[in-house]
C-alpha cells in the first residue's frame, strides 16, 4: 500500500524531503473538517458523560452493552465512537486489525491508543481545514483583487506560519505511526513542537481581536470583496461553513490540543516516561493558551478603559481611569433607594433614581448618566477593597432584589452606605459577587476539592456578553458555585479554573456521584502533575515563550 503523498509542499520541508512510503497516509484518509470533528467529538463526550450519569440496567440493554450494567467509562467511550462513522479508530485500521495486537493488548492500552491516535487525526483534520482556508479564500485570485495590502494582512495575519506549523507537527506524527502501527508516544513530539513552533499561535490570536472588527468593516465597505466572499461560502466545498468559522480555528486548536494532552495524561500509567512527556506537554500548552488568552484580554481591555474614559465627567475630583493594571468587571444601571426608610417615603413617587455603575478589579465608580444619555457624571468613588455588601433578604415586594453596598471610605475620605434595588435576583446576586467577591455565599463555601459541590457539563456553547460571565464550550465541565432561581449558575470550570457566570440552559447537572468524584479526580491529577512540573522547571532552567 505505497502511495505518495499528494501534497509536494510537505515534502519540501527542510531535511524531510526524501520521499517518505505512507503504510497509512491518514491526511487523505480523514474526510472530515477540523469544525464537523469537533462538533462530533463533544457531543460525544456530552453522551458518553449522560451515559455513566444513569446508567441503569435498562438503558444498559438499549445501548447494547452488556446486560451486567457495569461498564467501565472507556468501553463505553469506544463503542460511542464506533457508532460514529466520522472519527477513525485506531482498533479499525486494516492494519491493526491484521496485527493481532487487539487481542494481545490489554484494554488499557488500547484506550491508550485511541488516545493518542485521536491527537494524530483530529490535527490532520484541523490541517485539512486550514488548506481549505488557504486554497479556497487565501490563494483566490478573484478574492485577492478585492483586497489591499494591509486588508489582506488584517484578515489572514500570520495564517501562513500557523500553517507551517501544523504541517511541521502532523509530518512528524506521521512518521511516528509509519514507524509501528502500536504508537510509542505522541506528547513528545508535541512537547517539541510547541516549544519550537507554536509560538505564533500567540501573535495569531491576538490579532484576531482585530479580525473579526476588519471583517466586518471590509464586508461593509467593499462590494467587491462582499460578492467575492458570498460566492466562495457558498462552495461545496466548505460544506455550508462560514469563513469566519475557518479563521477561529487556530485557537480553538490550541486549546483543544490541550485537552487531548489532558485527555492522555489521565489515562497515562503513573511514573512512566509517557507520563512526563505528556506532562511536559500540557504544561508547555497551557502557558501558550495562557499568552493567548492574556494577550487578548490586554488588547481589549485597554481598548475599553479607553472608551471608558472618554464618556466620563468628573465633577469634583478626577480619578485616572487608565491603567496596565486596571480592568472592567462589571457595568450597569441600578436603582438608588432615596431618603429614610419610613414608610411614609415608600409610597412616595421619587423613590428610586438610577445610577450607573463601573466596578474595576481595584475602583468602583457611582455615576449618573446624563440627559442625553452618553456621558456619565461621577458622583463618587471607592477603591475596590473598601467595598462592603450585605444583602436586605425577605423584607417583601419592595425590598426584592435589594441590598445595602457601603463604601467604608469614599472620595471624600468618610463612609456613605447606598441601599441599591436591582431588575432582578440574579442580577442582584452577580453585583453582590462582583463588588465583593470574598462575601461566602450560599455554595461558595464549596472548597475546591469537596467531593460533593455540584457539578454540571456544558451541552450548547455560550459566548460571555458581560465581564463577569464566562464563555464556555460544549462538554465542559463546571463546579456549581452559585446559582439564582431565575436561570443563571456561577461555576469553576475543572480544566483551567476559569470562573463567571452564564445561563442554566446550556448545562445539565451531573446526577451521578461515582462520575462527580472521576471528574474531580482526574482534575486533581492534572493539577497535580502541573505542580510538580512548575517546581520541577522553576529550578535552574524555565522555559521562555518565543513570540
Amino acid at each position: 500500500m505505497h502511495h505518495d503523498h499528494g501534497n509536494p509542499r510537505l515534502l519540501s520541508n527542510g531535511d524531510s524531503s526524501q520521499t517518505i512510503v505512507h503504510s497509512l497516509n491518514i491526511v487523505k484518509s480523514i474526510a472530515v473538517l477540523y469544525q464537523e470533528y469537533r462538533d462530533t467529538s463533544k457531543q460525544q463526550e456530552i453522551e458518553q458523560r449522560r451515559q455513566r450519569d444513569n446508567l441503569s440496567p435498562a438503558d444498559v440493554t438499549r445501548a447494547g452493552l452488556p446486560e451486567s450494567g457495569v461498564v467501565s467509562a472507556p468501553v463505553l467511550q469506544l463503542q460511542l465512537r464506533n457508532s460514529a462513522r466520522s472519527l477513525s479508530l485506531w482498533q479499525n485500521l486494516e492494519a491493526v486489525q491484521n496485527s493481532g495486537l487487539l487481542e494481545q493488548l490489554p484494554q488499557k492500552e488500547v484506550i491508550m491508543q485511541e488516545a493518542m491516535f485521536e491527537l494524530v487525526t483530529s490535527e490532520a483534520s484541523y490541517y485539512k481545514s486550514l488548506e481549505i482556508l488557504e486554497t479556497h479564500f487565501l490563494r483566490n485570485p478573484v478574492l485577492i483583487h478585492t483586497l489591499s495590502q494591509s486588508d489582506m494582512h488584517f484578515l489572514f495575519s500570520n495564517i501562513e506560519e500557523v500553517m507551517k506549523a501544523s504541517e511541521r507537527f502532523l509530518m512528524d506524527l506521521e512518521h511516528r505511526i509509519e514507524e509501528s502501527i502500536l504508537i510509542s508516544d505522541v506528547c513528545d513530539i508535541v512537547f517539541h513542537h510547541a516549544v519550537e513552533h507554536f509560538g505564533v499561535f500567540i501573535s495569531y490570536v491576538i490579532n484576531q481581536v482585530y479580525q473579526e472588527k476588519n471583517y466586518r468593516r471590509i464586508l461593509e465597505g467593499n462590494q467587491a470583496f462582499r460578492e467575492a466572499m458570498a460566492s466562495l461560502e457558498n462552495h461545496p466545498r466548505v460544506r455550508g461553513l462560514s469563513f469566519t468559522s475557518f479563521l477561529i480555528l487556530p485557537f480553538q486548536r490550541i486549546t483543544r490540543l490541550k485537552l487531548l494532552v489532558q485527555n492522555i495524561l489521565k489515562k497515562v500509567e503513573e511514573n512512566s516516561e509517557r507520563e512526563s512527556n505528556a506532562i511536559k506537554a500540557h504544561q508547555q500548552l497551557e502557558q501558550i493558551v495562557k499568552e493567548c488568552n492574556e494577550g487578548v484580554r490586554k488588547m481589549s481591555r485597554t481598548e475599553e478603559l479607553i472608551s471608558i474614559e472618554k464618556t466620563l465627567e468628573f465633577k469634583s475630583k478626577s480619578v485616572p481611569i487608565i491603567s496596565h493594571s486596571r480592568w472592567l468587571l462589571k457595568k450597569g444601571e441600578v436603582q438608588l433607594m432615596a431618603g429614610p426608610k419610613s414608610t411614609r417615603t415608600m409610597k412616595s413617587r421619587k423613590l428610586y433614581h438610577p445610577v450607573f455603575l463601573f466596578l474595576f478589579n481595584n475602583l468602583l465608580l457611582v455615576t449618573k448618566r446624563s440627559s442625553g444619555g452618553d456621558k456619565f457624571q461621577v458622583l463618587d468613588s471607592c477603591t475596590r477593597a473598601m467595598l462592603r455588601t450585605e444583602d436586605l433578604e425577605d423584607q417583601g415586594q419592595l425590598l426584592a432584589n435589594v441590598f445595602n453596598l457601603k463604601l467604608l471610605e469614599n472620595q471624600e475620605e468618610r463612609p456613605v452606605s447606598y441601599m441599591l434595588k436591582t431588575s432582578s435576583m440574579s442580577d442582584k446576586l452577580r453585583w453582590v459577587c462582583a463588588l465583593t467577591p470574598n462575601r461566602r455565599t450560599r455554595f461558595m463555601s464549596t472548597s475546591a476539592h469537596q467531593p460533593d459541590s455540584p457539578q454540571v457539563q456544558c451541552i450548547q456553547s455560550y459566548s460571555s456578553q458581560e465581564p463577569d460571565e464566562l464563555s464556555i464550550e460544549m462538554a465542559d465541565v463546571l463546579n456549581l458555585l452559585e446559582r439564582t432561581d431565575d436561570g443563571w449558575m456561577m461555576g469553576e470550570r475543572l480544566h483551567d479554573g476559569e470562573r463567571g457566570w452564564f445561563p442554566s440552559r446550556v448545562v445539565e447537572e451531573i446526577q451521578s456521584k461515582e462520575v462527580r468524584v472521576q471528574n474531580l479526580r482526574e482534575a486533581f491529577r492534572i493539577q497535580q502533575a502541573q505542580e510538580a512540573s512548575y517546581c520541577r522547571t522553576m529550578g535552574p532552567r524555565t522555559f521562555t515563550m518565543n513570540s
